[in-house]
């Protein structure tokens, strides 16, 4: 596998600034992941952000790293994400033999995982909560063709079957992608979205 590093810099840079057009105010919005409003969403955006830099720098016991870490009253949802993303992205950086290096991933599997096949999971998820965010905001996510090219491999790769119906999955189970969808579309629709998912009325 491919550095992938550079293509998640870019995704967190993607995520933080729509993140930074939500409003303090604006949190309660329904958003594509099931009953969870973008208050919810960002948490755990943002608790997936600390976790996946604490595992780059080396832990492999504390479950607490992997928290929700919700904003906090008078705190601005933006600058909160931003600083998370800034900090996953040092982390990665910092991993100076990436091939050879292992992360503790407890959501995936209890054994440390190829580093690389880590960042790739966190590219898939910073990408597909970008689409998030930007549903229910009202806005767009882009991304380099280049980008959705090499996500989308990694997300049709992720495992489809039972274990997605488990309480606490990472993903739905997938669905359906229209005939023709751009390569956005299926990526979202491969991790359980409905591509064409928007806000309720009101």
């Amino acid at each position: 596998m491919s550095d992938l590093r550079g293509y998640h810099r870019t995704a967190i840079e993607v995520a933080s600034a729509l993140v930074a057009g939500v409003p303090a105010d604006g949190l309660g919005v329904a958003t594509p992941c099931g009953s969870w409003d973008l208050g919810r969403l960002l948490a755990h955006m943002t608790g997936q952000n600390h976790g996946f830099a604490a595992a780059a720098r080396g832990e492999r016991e504390d479950m607490g790293i992997w928290a929700d870490r919700p904003v906090a009253a008078g705190e601005d949802p933006g600058r909160v994400f931003a600083a998370s993303g800034t900090e996953v992205v040092a982390a990665f950086a910092a991993i100076e033999d990436l091939p050879g290096s292992r992360m503790w991933l407890p959501e995936v599997r209890p054994e440390p995982l190829r580093a690389e096949v880590a960042v790739g999971f966190q590219l898939v998820d910073t990408v597909v909560h970008a689409w998030d965010v930007a549903k229910s905001v009202g806005a767009r996510a882009e991304f380099d063709a280049d980008l959705l090219d090499v996500t989308l491999r990694i997300a049709l790769a992720v495992p489809d079957g039972a274990e997605r119906t488990a309480q606490g999955a990472a993903f739905a189970p997938g669905v359906a992608a229209p005939e023709g969808a751009a390569a956005l579309d299926r990526i979202v629709a491969a991790l359980g979205r409905d591509p064409h998912w928007a806000a309720p009325a009101g």
